[in-house]
């Protein structure tokens, strides 16, 4: 079992094109030998960005704090503490935070997940 708070997991920069202000935490990820999905959460700083994309795998996401805007597939929503988003495979997305600082969860199958 691994229990752990998320304030010990390293928090690193995403580093891809596009994202600004985004940072993110593996908090059960191929070193928790985890057969099935991977738990990752997310911090966006006031007006930080995830990058826009798409890719082959879904995402399950979990607005934990703050307030912004998803976009999908062309379309923008907004987004608060206690939403829950799920973004198919091949999906174009992205996440911004509003005013304030947005933490969320992203749940991702390990199969198609990218390296930590």
């Amino acid at each position: 079992m691994k229990h752990v708070h998320y304030d010990h997991v390293r928090l690193q920069d995403v580093t891809e094109p596009g994202a600004e202000g985004a940072r993110v935490r593996w908090l059960i990820s191929e070193e928790d030998r985890a057969p099935r999905f991977f738990m990752r959460r997310f911090e966006l700083t006031p007006g930080g960005k995830t990058p826009r994309h798409s890719h082959a795998w879904e995402h399950e996401v979990y607005i934990l704090e703050g307030e912004g805007t998803a976009f999908c597939e062309g379309r923008r929503k907004a987004f608060v503490p206690g939403d829950v988003i799920y973004i198919a495979p091949e999906e174009e997305h992205s996440f911004e935070a509003g005013k304030g600082e947005v933490a969320f969860l992203c749940l991702i199958p390990k199969r198609n997940a990218p390296a930590c």
